[in-house]
């Protein structure tokens, strides 16, 4: 009980050397400002990873099925996929690469075919779309938002497209714009075209094949497990890939951004912990007299040094407190932040031009802000340890001697 009442006294009582209580202020502040700042990266990095995954399974599906020279008789084949465990939904599709000519413009882009009532089941692109995909025929298309305000496009206009199959060989068709989507994705919105499945089928002279089959399954986290019992089940020449293999650079880059983030805002706490450290000995330094006194009237090894453990726990403890409530809150509320900061300096903080959300992702994931905690009170902890070891090692009677 004495231990934890002197711990107590060390740690609210006024100091003779004022640079003591000012080192343990920074440290507190240190660690508070580490774990909020960590916790409020991550999670915004969450966010951007969430929607990131939302806009690549939105417009492509989680898992889809090709064949090389397209896939006949692909009605039996989604029959057959359907069966097994963890597929919810399929949708056949049409994909390929043709040239958009319109007024005086031509360009390149990424044409895709769809079913309106299955795809809906699978992917989003008939959200994107809104209304205007139960009306896709042969006669219209529906372009990326991009891609209509580049090529100066509007709705109700007429483009044309083509694909040369030779010199003397190239298949067109005029179609009437019925709409635009917009998915988030900058490279999607620029590049994309949807059109009716048979109106695609049509353009690449595919008959009664399609490209792929387009699969939705119950946790697209795990889609590996599924893709590889898929890829085993179906055999040569089918090939299964997933939402992961499509962007597999941009999804590394956000999960090694995220590790590096994690790691540089960590330094942050391990700076605080060395003031931690700081404070600690010259704590020690000033109760030279006070140690001595203690282990002369028979307080043991553990005693000292678990008086100093407490006294830069209680520092750690609450810097993690604060900076944990703060940073979960500052998170939780960072797009009304960045709304004020907006309307006080007119300065947009997210410009919706350059990301492409209407505001900041934010994903607070309690499992990641118990890491955090975890570490930085590991980290704290770890900083008392030298300093209460020092502290136990003091001969009595050299401590008194002097004092």
């Amino acid at each position: 009980m004495w231990i934890v009442f002197l711990s107590i006294k060390y740690f609210f009582a006024k100091r003779k050397e004022g640079m003591i209580s000012l080192i343990s202020g920074i440290s507190v502040v240190g660690v508070a400002l580490g774990v909020a700042s960590l916790i409020i990266v991550i999670s915004i990095m969450n966010g951007f990873d969430g929607e990131v995954r939302k806009k690549i399974i939105g417009t492509y599906a989680h898992l889809m099925i090709f064949q090389d020279g397209g896939m006949e008789g692909y009605r039996q084949v989604a029959d057959r996929i359907e069966e097994m465990p963890g597929v919810k939904n399929t949708s056949a599709f049409v994909t390929g690469q043709v040239v958009l000519r319109a007024k005086d413009t031509v360009t390149g882009i990424l044409l895709k075919g769809v079913d309106p009532t299955s795809e809906s089941e699978v992917t989003d692109v008939i959200d994107y779309i809104g209304g205007t995909a139960s009306v896709l025929n042969e006669k219209t298309i529906v372009l990326g938002s991009e891609l209509m305000r580049r090529e100066d496009i509007l709705v109700g206009d007429t483009v044309e497209l083509l694909i040369p199959y030779s010199v003397i060989d190239m298949e067109k068709a005029k179609l009437k714009v019925i709409g635009t989507f917009t998915s988030g994705r900058y490279d999607y919105d620029a590049n994309l075209a949807i059109v009716g499945l048979d109106t695609a089928r049509n353009m690449f002279r595919m008959g009664d094949k399609v490209s792929g089959i387009a699969l939705k399954v119950e946790d697209e986290m795990r889609v590996g497990k599924i893709k590889r019992r898929l890829q085993d089940e179906l055999g040569y020449p089918y090939t299964v890939k997933s939402w992961m293999d499509l962007d597999r650079n941009l999804v590394s880059a956000l999960a090694m951004e995220k590790k590096m983030m994690f790691i540089i805002l960590a330094l942050i706490v391990m700076v605080a912990c060395f003031n931690i450290s700081s404070s600690l000995i010259m704590m020690v330094m000033e109760k030279t007299r006070d140690i001595g006194i203690l282990k002369a009237i028979g307080a043991n090894f553990y005693g000292v040094s678990s008086v100093f453990f407490l006294v830069g726990s209680m520092v750690g403890v609450l810097g993690v407190a604060v900076g944990g409530t703060a940073g979960v809150f500052i998170a939780t509320r960072i797009n009304k932040i960045a709304d004020l900061i907006e309307r006080l300096t007119g300065v947009a903080v997210f410009p919706n031009d350059v990301y492409y959300f209407s505001e900041i992702p934010v994903n607070v994931s309690m499992p990641d802000v118990c890491v955090i905690i975890s570490l930085a009170m590991a980290l704290t902890l770890a900083a008392g340890i030298y300093p209460a070891w020092k502290a136990s090692r003091m001969d009595p009677v050299e401590a008194i001697r002097y004092e």
